[in-house]
């Protein structure tokens, strides 16, 4: 497995500010489940033995904004970073829904440049996040990912893709094409209980729409594979009819 030189170095500023509570540290996302794309991310979980203390906090957030290269052009070519830490006690006893430790991606620079942080409230993206990363996080340091992130009841999957919808549908603007095929990935997890590359999700899901629909999801489809995007303005309708033949099959399984 190739792994990132983002990985590499957001790595190296973990292992110095967190120094010996750090107990592993996975890839996941697209860089082991199916290889990168023009914009994604390169995803890091943590796992530590304490909470954060705040100076390591700003010290790692200070390191991550210099390494992670800003969405979506970097001059330096640079990929995003998204960087979520739990600690060992919020995984023991896993409450519904998750919550983080410390959350770096790049929607959230401006807060943190102007010095502002994360509101880390639980979150059913966590819970989607852990349950994901167990199934196919390749580990840099410490255990296999299975040996120590917690195994997420299906019934907290369901519930989670449910009471993340809202939040997922709100941020639609200037973000189609990722909504658009999260939803089918989860529509596709909800029925399987797998969670797989947004491509395959979106091939799936467009082998079970209505034909208007799934021209759509498999124009998103081509976008997110060559990094060249849709004019969804111009296709504001077909836009809003795949969105809601996405979301109410969503809701007949969560």
């Amino acid at each position: 497995m190739d792994i990132p030189s983002e990985a590499t170095e957001a790595l190296l500023a973990v292992r110095k500010h967190l120094n010996r509570s750090l107990i592993a540290a996975y890839l996941h996302g697209s860089a082991v489940a199916g290889g990168l794309r023009p914009y994604s991310d390169v995803d890091l979980l943590i796992v530590t033995e304490l909470a954060i203390a705040p100076e390591a906090r700003k010290a790692l957030l200070h390191d991550l904004l210099r390494l992670s290269g800003p969405y979506p052009f970097d001059a330096g070519a640079r990929r995003p970073l998204e960087v979520v830490l739990f600690s060992r006690s919020h995984l023991s006893d896993l409450p519904y829904p998750a919550r983080s430790e410390f959350i770096y991606g790049e929607w959230l620079r401006q807060d943190f440049e102007a010095g502002a942080g994360p509101d880390l409230h639980p979150d059913p993206e966590m819970t989607l996040l852990l349950a994901q990363a167990r199934q196919e996080a390749r580990p840099l340091y410490g255990p296999e990912a299975a040996r120590l992130l917690p195994a997420i009841p299906p019934s907290h999957v369901r519930r989670a893709i449910k009471d993340a919808l809202p939040a997922l549908l709100a941020g639609l603007i200037d973000d189609e094409r990722n909504v658009l095929l999260t939803l089918a990935r989860m529509w596709r997890t909800l029925l399987t209980g797998d969670f797989v590359p947004k491509d395959v999700a979106a091939t799936w899901a467009a082998a079970r729409l209505p034909k208007a629909e799934a021209d759509l999801l498999l124009a998103a489809r081509q976008a997110y594979l060559d990094g060249r995007d849709v004019d969804w303005k111009a296709r504001e309708q077909q836009l809003q009819r795949t969105l809601s033949a996405l979301h109410d099959r969503i809701l007949e399984k969560a």
